[in-house]
């Protein structure tokens, strides 16, 4: 089902994104500088939390505005727009 490719959420999902790929890039620094483990799972659970919340994030743009679209919508654009959500929910 075609969108407009840019929502209101997706500059915060780019900044969120960008965090994610800076502690990313430290985790591979520290593994090829030999850091602790420690540290490095510390690095690993920041590049998980940051993707975590920007998916979280575009999910809940699409409910709220893709989602909420459609169902005004006529009755073959809602039924795939619901379709979309159970598809999209596996992600959650």
């Amino acid at each position: 089902m075609a969108h407009p490719a840019q929502h209101q959420s997706h500059p915060e999902i780019l900044k969120r994104l960008s965090r994610a790929s800076g502690h990313l890039k430290s985790v591979i620094e520290m593994i090829e500088a030999g850091r602790p483990c420690l540290d490095i799972a510390q690095q690993l659970h920041a590049v998980e939390k940051a993707l975590a919340q920007a998916k979280q994030t575009l999910i809940r743009d699409h409910i709220d505005n893709c989602l909420e679209h459609a169902a005004r919508g006529p009755s073959r654009q809602a039924q795939s727009a619901l379709g979309e959500f159970k598809e999209i929910t596996k992600y959650l």
